[in-house]
């Protein structure tokens, strides 16, 4: 098969379409015909000397690529095909990949270090591979070229990576780090060094056992830290990669070593090659995100009466003086010519990142630390320092309190509208980004009488500056519209005045010349939606006026030329922004306004829709969904039309975004139609269901699908009874969903399913008691209160789970009295009822005390 599988890699890189789609079939027949002939094939393409570079890295990657996938499920069924092949097969392809460590070819070696650490991670955890590691270490202490040990810490590393440190037994760990620590001596070439400190950096994890030990800790430590003086920048930078990594994974371990840490990466930020400053910036950065961790920890901790996991050292805090001026200092090393839409990374940037972080670590202590810069420089002849210091107050806008703050604020906002006119570029999207901040943090501390100044000075900014300094300006009216208070008492607000002008001015700036710039069309649409969404009741005739010239917009997109990609995506795009639009008008126009043009809207949306794959489908099915809303029951007339949609929407799984919107549009047809929703329910309670049976769904989808069923039920009343028994089978199934103390991801979930579950059996209640039928949920009474006690005694549940369950108790206790079992005499009923009056939520201490007196009531009645 060896020369087949060579011809059949160069043919999958023919021009010639039909040579490749042959090829591509030819392999993927051969891997299900025979996995184990057809893997040796590939590495026998892999190991010949001499052969094509290309075909040699495409069979490692392709042998890589049956073992390996990111998704977790397809992750598991690859392995568990490579575990059930034969032992002698397995056994010659690990024999003959080890031999490509020594290939003359970087690219080959590389490749091969890939793949074998993907069959290293399956079979060293069951001891199938005993030969490995001590191969790979010969290789690395041995007598072996220099580009044989490079690629064997590449493969060590790679493999550490791929393993949990409680796979492998310590003695083997301890083996693996001191190949490694081997490889980063001094006396090693730089080559070596590199990837043993690459390696290092990629098993940290791993050994957390020897990072457990002192002398082995200081031991790591020591090289690391030895590392950071090479002369090869790249084994500097790597090396302090391996300092963030410590500082993130063991922060409590840091105590010995922080004296030397900080004098080491004091020195890089400030004398040192930009790769290398920059990750000296991300160590402090590192410690920033956990010191912030900590001390939110000790909060809650000390709010609740609990005894804190972890005590804060406050390293930023007492590095404070020493650091703040070195990242001031690196703010000003801007590169004037970097694209941000390269990803461009440099040490301006990440100071101006560190500069945040520390600000909402130390709080008013970094106003203190940074102001005197600011005021120094904001005003200076060098453009450099009145960018840099305009960025360092944007930076400290979060973190220290409003009163501290907020009195430079005040003033700051004449200074910052003039330097919106500022000679260079750099300096006016700083300012423009800044008062957007400040619009966003601190708009209580902008001056009424400077008010007319600051938009003024956004909107001169719009259409004459770049797309980057108009897209800020955009921003910055987005969040200054985004405070203004919508009271609908208050016929109009500060907004009203200037809202037609810059209505006027923003879809200007969306059809400028370069808004596929900097972000800008998004911006300046994102900027338009929340001056509707605020806009005062005077404005409503403007809006009227607006919503035809969006629709139009939106008719006119149609036209569009798609030759290429880049078109069909700008296309898409837009019309997504225009349906958003729609939405938006939908939710604040008056009923009258949008029944106008109702006919009109659902048209051009539908249009939207007969466009297949389209990324602007989710933002239309949220229009139609307010359009719902807004008409209510007389939406009924689109249905015939519309439900065909709504069904696609729940079918795509693929797209789980568009499923989950198309989930909620349920929910506003539900509440829209009310029960004329009932001809189209068998179709869509079917596709729930499959939603909730599909195990590779991203699971963000369930929840809103549970909650569904309480907006049907709640719409269709008694007919909801054909779906009730399958529906509260699902919820029960769902109830019994776990999470562990340690995964924060899974707790955040588990809470929204119970939310999601929660929600469905109030609307089941609460439906079936207006439908008369309510008795129908008694035989179920037990399930549910079973629920109710595993939420209530779960120390987890969040502050929306404890007012859902309170609501479903009420519920009970309203629809049903005494005829729940152990409604009154529970004690976990006690419990959750407590809890709720303890929680500090006016909405849910109302709700239990509610609750508390209608139970005391029952209890009286039955003469408890």
């Amino acid at each position: 098969m060896a020369a087949e599988m060579q011809n059949r890699l160069m043919g999958c890189l023919s021009p010639d379409e039909n040579v490749r789609r042959e090829s591509e079939a030819w392999l993927k027949s051969a891997e299900q015909g025979d996995l184990g002939g057809f893997m040796y094939a590939l590495t026998q393409a892999l190991a010949t000397e001499g052969s094509d570079l290309t075909v040699r890295q495409q069979s490692g990657l392709y042998l890589k690529n049956i073992l390996y996938a990111k998704d977790t499920n397809t992750l598991e069924q690859n392995r568990q095909r490579w575990k059930a092949l034969a032992l002698d097969a397995k056994s010659h392809i690990k024999q003959l990949i080890l031999t490509v460590l020594n290939s003359q070819e970087q690219i080959a070696r590389h490749t091969a270090s890939q793949a074998i650490a993907e069959m290293g991670a399956i079979d060293l955890p069951g001891n199938q591979w005993p030969e490995l590691l001590p191969n790979l270490l010969n290789n690395v202490t041995g007598s072996t070229p220099d580009t044989t040990k490079v690629s064997t810490l590449e493969c060590l590393g790679y493999t550490c990576e791929r393993l949990d440190y409680t796979d492998l037994d310590q003695a083997t760990t301890n083996n693996i780090l001191t190949a490694i620590v081997d490889g980063m001596r001094a006396e090693r070439s730089d080559p070596i060094r590199l990837a043993a400190c690459i390696a290092l950096r990629n098993s940290l994890l791993f050994c957390r056992g020897n990072m457990e030990n002192k002398p082995e800790r200081d031991m790591i430590m020591q090289v690391i830290c030895e590392a950071t003086q090479c002369k090869d920048g790249k084994v500097r930078a790597v090396a302090y990669e391996c300092i963030v990594q410590i500082g993130e994974h063991y922060y409590d371990k840091l105590d010995d070593y922080m004296q030397v840490l900080a004098q080491l990466t004091f020195n890089s930020i400030k004398t040192e090659e930009e790769q290398v400053a920059t990750q000296a910036i991300e160590f402090w950065s590192t410690l920033c995100d956990e010191e912030m961790d900590i001390l939110e920890e000790i909060e809650e901790c000390r709010e609740a009466g609990e005894q804190p996991s972890r005590d804060c050292k406050n390293y930023v805090t007492s590095a404070l003086a020493q650091l703040s001026p070195l990242l001031l200092e690196a703010l000003t090393k801007q590169d004037e010519d970097a694209d941000l839409d390269d990803n461009i990374w440099n040490a301006a940037m990440a100071s101006s990142t560190c500069l945040t972080l520390v600000a909402g670590t130390v709080g008013d202590a970094a106003v203190d630390a940074i102001m005197p810069f600011v005021l120094q420089n904001i005003k200076g002849e060098n453009w450099r320092f009145r960018e840099a210091s305009t960025m360092a107050f944007c930076c400290i806008l979060e973190g220290p309190s409003t009163g501290k703050i907020g009195n430079f604020v005040n003033q700051s906002i004449p200074v910052l509208i003039q330097a919106l006119a500022d000679p260079h570029s750099m300096v006016k999207d700083t300012t423009a980004w800044t008062l957007g901040r400040i619009c966003e943090l601190h708009a209580s501390c902008v001056p009424p009488n400077l008010f007319n100044d600051l938009v003024t000075g956004l909107k001169s900014v719009l259409m004459s500056e770049s797309p980057r300094v108009s897209a800020q300006a955009c921003f910055a009216i987005h969040n200054l519209a985004m405070q203004i208070t919508v009271d609908d008492s208050s016929a109009t607000n500060l907004l009203s005045q200037y809202l037609p002008a810059l209505l006027q001015d923003l879809l200007q700036v969306t059809e400028r010349p370069d808004w596929d710039e900097a972000n800008l069309r998004p911006s300046a649409y994102e900027a338009i939606n929340m001056l509707i969404a605020h806009a005062a009741a005077d404005m409503a005739p403007i809006l009227e006026q607006l919503l035809p010239v969006i629709m139009d917009r939106l008719a006119k997109s149609f036209a569009m030329s798609v030759l290429t990609n880049e078109e069909k995506d700008a296309k898409a795009g837009l019309q997504g922004l225009l349906c958003g639009i729609i939405q938006v008008m939908c939710q604040n126009l008056g009923v009258e306004a949008i029944q106008k043009q109702a006919d009109n809207i659902m048209q051009i949306l539908l249009e939207v829709f007969k466009t297949k794959n389209a990324a602007a489908h989710e933002e239309a099915l949220m229009a139609a969904g307010a359009l719902a809303d807004k008409v209510e029951d007389g939406f009924e007339r689109y249905m015939q039309a519309f439900h065909p949609v709504v069904m696609h929407g729940l079918k795509s799984h693929e797209a789980y975004q568009v499923c989950t919107v198309a989930v909620g549009v349920v929910g506003d047809l539900s509440r829209a139609l009310g029960s004329k929703i009932a001809p189209y329910c068998n179709e869509i309670v079917q596709s729930l269901l499959e939603i909730l049976q599909n195990s590779t769904l991203n699971r963000a989808v369930k929840p809103h699908v549970l909650s569904c069923f309480g907006d049907i039920a709640l719409a269709l009343e008694g007919g909801f009874e054909p779906y009730l028994q399958v529906t509260l089978m699902m919820l029960l199934q769902a109830s019994q969903t776990r999470a562990p103390d340690d995964d924060e991801d899974l707790i955040d979930f588990v809470n929204t399913l119970r939310e999601g579950i929660l929600e469905a059996y109030s609307g089941i209640i609460q439906g079936l008691d207006d439908g008369g039928k309510v008795q129908l949920i008694l035989p179920y009474c037990e399930a549910v209160m079973s629920f109710l006690e595993t939420v209530t005694h779960d120390p987890n549940k969040d502050d929306e789970v404890i007012s859902g369950a309170i609501g479903v108790l009420g519920d009970l206790t309203d629809c049903l009295k005494t005829q729940v079992p152990g409604l009154t005499n529970k004690k976990f009923v006690d419990t959750l009822l407590q809890e709720g009056n303890a929680s500090g939520e006016e909405k849910i201490i109302n709700l239990a005390q509610t609750y508390r007196s209608r139970i005391d009531n029952l209890k009286r009645g039955a003469g408890m």
